[in-house]
């Protein structure tokens, strides 16, 4: 016992693996007695404990071991405990040892299971309830174990014809099971299923009672519910009517069904009003009592397995499936009547469904009442089913991502006769999107081809473009090119005849008989979005994903679609276009087509440039056309700058130069350059409010950014300027007025109103609004007093009714004076709109082109815009900051032919601009953009200039008290540049003396520490060791001074200092060791004695320690110069006396010579 008494606790664990691994342990050591127990022929009374007596009534111990028997009876009592996890691990326990024990009989079991779960009057209800489920628990094992239908004798039975199952056995618990059902309503199903469990184990059996079992089933099941029918016997009849073919059916199912087989069309209406149980009339009242549960019943189970088996796919009735999930799902569940609860159940059932069906039935699912609630309830969040709605999104996308190819089916259905063309918005979901983006591409041409083929005025065809915009949805030439091959033929041509041999799709359908002007302006409007979507204005990156085969090429959309656009003019039998050029634009129209077969013949370096002019010139046909139609006026000096542009940048042969010449006006040698008058043209693009301009100038300027001059960067920063918004709104008026003026004189009185415009425009407001006012007074028969006036005029009274009328006039003329000022705000708004679109310029182009020397007239502007804006501004200044930051202080290659005196400049500026910063932001953008700049400047070897501006700086930095500079801003220099950081060494040590305050001087310090911990001491050591000692001798004035309270250090400052000293001590030995004059050691002794006597300082051990430490490192370095400084005198010495030896030897030998 020993041995087994300590895993059933192990039984009860939260854990199922703990529970798992004890069940196992507990079952091979229980088989192990059992294989080594020898039955005995008789069992004494009066045995150990009460335990054993009780045990002797259920005769397990005349065949099993002592161990298995004690275990099986605690097993079974081990089902009624509440603790943790006691029924499912002793329930598992015992259904392994009774399907592996072959020594106990089902009749012993379910007597003992019957026995141990009686109710006593003295319970309690949770008592009650678990003895209820260990009832319920121990039945299943039997069922589960096989006991129950086991035919094999007990093996170790004195009469060999034993059987462990028997018919009254089945009975007995079937009889069992149907009491537990009747006594409480929610054990009711739980009850029946098991029932369902205990007619399987006997079909799947071939016991020789097998059919009298059935019956016996039957005829207790049906005599007890016969009257009323419930789902539970829904589900028995569905398993016993297979197997029970000889049965009289009819006359069981009567009078509730109609037809002998319960999965008939006839009995579905019977059948969904059981499954919806639901049995009164009101089911609202039904609906709220406490029996509803959120799970679906078990039978829903057995119905799909009837209809749609998973196992067996020859058995499915789809058709059938068909008429049953209308009938008892779409007209029940669904129905107008039902309540929440049971459209709850109806999504469950759906979702269910929905992974049984195949790909060819999916339509049989969305049916009319399923896709109006599903629809109710996810379009908004507060509707009672809008959690389960969202979750049948997620099965549906599931659904789609395992099976691409059924994608195309299922937005068929969403947007159907019983969806809606506009799912998405009805829904505020992404249903539809989300299921584009996961499916293949030939299922996303079906579904644009079957959009395109409704071909009526409504909006259906709305839900091409997000298909274009969505990234997630996989891209294919083929089908972008029908939705813009369309909407070219709707928006811009009027079909007369259907062409079937064509390549376009739209020529293909009928020609429908009225089309509105507002359906073609939506195309038209359609047509130029698309091609913004999909125009890129990025620049490719190493390290970018190369695009999938068959998404785009080389060739620009706008580029298709022109050629589009012009088969279609040359094909007059099947289309007309809706506006026909003038004899002018058609000459300009034949230029531009020249120009751009032209520009497709170049190649070399300037290709990307001709392929951006190329862009520009489609572009703005393709614009100028849609804007014809809409009626709006183009501006027809575009396209002739263009034109000129090109035939000015890209030059051809003299002949043809001869011939443009009478077309187009020659560029004068004072004419702006032709990269600028492109770029004019895009600034120009900007300033609409239309994505398709917008996209278009973004993709141009960056074909072309590599032509960029001086000047175009001048025109672009240009743009950037702050200015009034009255002048803004003044500039429009005056471009109105000024195509009215037609002669000098009105010329020379505009000019006089500019000049008078430069007054004070508050007063010019003030005097505008007191006129108003006298106006409206004298309209109403009052007068203002205006300068002197009679002291003898008698005063004039007003009455109530001009009163009346003089507030009116005041009221309209203060209302006109908002407006203005809301037209004020408006010119402003928009204004840093168009700056935000030419900053994308500015980006694109340091980007491009990181090299070009051009990048340097790109940063005051930039500082400018990043520091001087306004908080309406916020946007735009992040974006230039960002831009200085991410763009040009980080470029990795150096700048290419830079102009030094303009480097210098900006750098001078930049420093300015610095000692004045109003944050600590725009201090960092400076200090940033001044190392860039300072990058620049080193690589063309100007050093001096940095050095100059930082010594400058660093001078304002200390000695002026509203200095904006800070510590951080050397620091990123020092770093940046520690070779030009030691050359300021002297200066930041000569200027710390002038320091404003301690503070500050202690800060020239720290950047003293930065550069001794930085420098490489590359040049002299004399240099080195000479500025040591100088820095030796400040910080030790500077402690000094904080001793007799001079100045007020903290503690913490004067560590830092003496980290210094430490620092230049450690330097000092790497750069010369021999040297002995560089510290003073007994001056650091003086200091340790005055920091113990300082009231301040003198309880500060640490700093002290610190003192102390100083002073021993110099005595060390001491020691250390001495004992090389004796060493070389020894060496000197050793040296000296070798001398006259080797004199004597040369003697001696040159002594024979000489006698000879």
């Amino acid at each position: 016992m020993a041995t087994t008494l300590s895993l059933f606790w192990n039984l009860s664990s939260a854990s199922k693996k703990e529970r798992i691994s004890a069940t196992v342990k507990l079952v091979n050591s229980l088989e192990k007695f059992q294989g080594q127990h020898t039955p005995k022929p008789e069992v004494s009374p009066g045995s150990e404990d009460d335990e054993e007596n009780v045990g002797l009534t259920d005769g397990l111990d005349i065949l099993n071991a002592h161990d298995v028997a004690y275990s099986i009876r605690r097993l079974v009592r081990g089902l009624a405990s509440p603790r943790e996890s006691s029924r499912l691990g002793f329930s598992v326990a015992l259904t392994e040892l009774l399907s592996r024990l072959d020594t106990v009989t089902s009749a012993q079991i379910i007597s003992m299971i019957v026995d141990g779960s009686k109710i006593q009057g003295s319970m309690t209800g949770q008592e009650e309830r678990d003895v209820l489920f260990a009832r319920l628990f121990g039945l299943a094992t039997v069922i589960h174990s096989g006991l129950l239908v086991r035919q094999t004798p007990l093996s170790t039975s004195p009469s060999s014809a034993t059987n462990p199952s028997s018919l009254e056995s089945y009975k007995e618990l079937v009889n069992h099971l149907l009491d537990l059902a009747e006594k409480k309503s929610w054990l009711r199903e739980c009850a029946w299923w098991t029932i369902g469990q205990a007619i399987d184990a006997v079909i799947k059996s071939s016991l020789s009672w097998k059919e009298e079992a059935l019956a016996s089933s039957l005829e207790v099941v049906y005599e007890r519910e016969k009257d009323i029918w419930t789902p539970e016997m829904v589900a028995i009849t569905l398993k016993l009517q297979p197997v029970m073919p000889k049965h009289d059916w009819k006359s069981t199912l009567a009078p509730t069904f109609k037809d002998s087989a319960i999965l008939t069309p006839a009995n579905f209406s019977s059948l969904g009003r059981i499954l919806k149980e639901t049995p009164g009339d009101d089911e609202w009242q039904q609906s709220n009592t406490g029996t509803w549960k959120a799970q679906l019943h078990y039978v829903w189970n057995i119905i799909f397995d009837s209809f749609l088996p998973e196992s067996e796919p020859g058995r499915r009735r789809n058709a059938l499936f068909q008429e049953f999930f209308r009938v008892v799902v779409d007209e029940t569940l669904f129905g107008a009547s039902s309540s929440p609860e049971r459209k709850f159940w109806g999504f469950l059932v759906f979702k269910k469904a929905l992974r049984r069906v195949d790909g060819t039935d999916l339509p049989m699912l969305f049916t009319k009442n399923f896709m109006r609630s599903w629809i109710n309830h996810l379009s908004h969040k507060d509707r009672h089913l809008h959690k389960i709605s969202l979750d049948v999104v997620k099965d549906i996308q599931d659904f789609v991502q395992q099976n691409p190819e059924l994608g195309y089916t299922l937005i068929l259905q969403l947007t159907g006769i019983h969806g809606s063309q506009q799912f998405d918005k009805l829904t505020k979901t992404k249903t539809v999107e989300s299921i584009l983006s996961r499916m293949d591409s030939d299922g996303i041409m079906k579904y644009i081809q079957s959009l395109l083929e409704q071909m009526d005025e409504s909006n259906n065809i709305t839900s091409s473009r997000p298909s274009v915009r969505n990234g997630a949805i996989p891209k294919r030439e083929d089908w972008i090119q029908v939705i813009l091959n369309w909407f070219a033929v709707q928006g811009l041509y009027l079909v007369k005849r259907k062409s079937t041999k064509g390549l376009l799709a739209a020529l293909h359908v009928t020609p429908p008989s009225i089309v509105s002007e507002n359906f073609r302006r939506i195309c038209r409007g359609k047509l130029l979005g698309c091609l913004a979507d999909l125009t890129p204005s990025t620049v490719s990156q190493k390290g970018d994903k190369v695009p999938k085969d068959g998404t785009v090429d080389d060739e620009s959309w706008i580029s298709k679609v022109f050629t589009v656009i012009n088969h279609l003019d040359k094909d007059s039998k099947h289309v007309t276009p809706l506006s026909e050029p003038s004899q002018e634009e058609q000459v300009l129209l034949q230029q531009a087509h020249k120009t751009i077969d032209h520009l497709r013949q170049v190649d070399g370096e300037m290709r990307e440039a001709a392929q951006g002019v190329e862009l520009l010139l489609s572009a703005s046909l393709l614009h100028r056309r849609c804007a014809t139609l809409d009626d709006d006026e183009p501006d027809a000096g575009i396209l002739e700058t263009c034109i000129a542009a090109a035939a000015t940048m890209f030059s051809t042969d003299k002949s043809e130069n001869r011939r443009k010449s009478h077309t187009l006006p020659q560029p004068d040698s004072d004419s702006p350059k032709p990269i600028d008058m492109l770029v004019d043209v895009l600034i120009g693009f900007l300033e609409k409010s239309t994505s398709y301009l917008r996209a278009m100038a973004n993709k141009i300027f960056l074909c072309i950014a590599s032509a960029a001059t001086e000047t175009t960067i001048d025109l672009i920063v240009a743009q950037l300027e702050r200015r009034n918004p009255a002048d803004l709104i003044a500039d429009e008026e005056d471009e109105t007025e000024s195509t009215t003026s037609e002669d000098d004189d009105e010329d020379i009185e505009s000019s006089d109103e500019d000049n008078e415009s430069d007054m004070d425009d508050s007063s010019e407001a003030a005097l505008e609004l007191r006129m108003k006012i006298e106006d409206a007074l004298k309209a109403n028969g009052a007068e203002a007093t205006i300068g002197d006036t009679d002291e003898e005029s008698e005063e004039e009274m007003v009455d109530d009714e001009q009163m009346m009328a003089i507030d009116e006039h005041l009221a309209e003329v203060f209302r006109s004076r908002s407006g203005d000022s809301k037209q004020n705000v408006n010119a402003q708004r928009e204004a840093t709109h168009f700056k935000n679109r030419v900053l994308d310029l500015v980006d694109i182009f340091t980007k491009k082109m990181p090299q070009s020397p051009h990048n340097l007239r790109l940063v005051l502007p930039l500082i400018e815009l990043a520091t001087k804006s306004g908080n309406d501004e916020r946007q735009l200044s992040d974006k230039a900051r960002g831009i200085l930051n991410n763009r040009l202080a980080k470029l990795k290659d150096p700048l290419q032919e830079v102009d030094q005196e303009y480097a210098e400049t900006i750098l001078d500026e930049l420093h300015i601009r610095a000692r004045k910063a109003h944050s600590s932001d725009a201090l960092a953008t400076l200090s940033h953009c001044s190392l860039f700049i300072c990058r620049v400047l080193t690589n063309a070897g100007c050093e001096k200039s940095v050095l100059r501006l930082y010594r400058e700086s660093i001078a304002d930095f200390m000695t002026r008290k509203a200095s904006s500079l800070n510590i951080t801003f050397f620091k990123d220099f020092i770093t940046r540049y520690p070779a030009l950081g030691w050359l300021l060494r002297d200066d930041v040590l000569d200027t710390s003396p002038k320091a404003i305050n301690a503070y500050r001087k202690c800060q020239a310090f720290q950047l003293l520490n930065t550069i001794l911990t930085l420098s490489t001491f590359a040049g002299d050591s004399q240099d080195v060791l000479s500025f040591i000692l100088k820095l030796n001798t400040s910080v030790l004035h500077f402690i000094d001074s904080a001793c007799d309270d001079e100045v007020s250090l903290s503690a913490a400052q004067i560590k830092d200092l003496f980290k210094l000293v430490m620092l230049g001590i450690r330097q000092a030995s790497k750069v010369d060791s021999s040297n002995q004059n560089t510290w003073d050691s007994g001056a650091w002794r003086t200091l340790h004695g005055r920091l113990v006597a300082s009231k301040r300082f003198g309880s500060s051990i640490a700093i002290h320690k610190l003192c102390s430490r100083v002073r021993s490192a110099l005595q060390a370095q001491h020691g250390r110069q001495h004992k090389l400084i004796a060493s070389k005198r020894k060496a000197e010495e050793v040296e000296a006396e070798s001398v006259p030896s080797d004199t004597k030897r040369k003697k001696k030998k040159n002594a024979p010579t000489s006698q000879s």
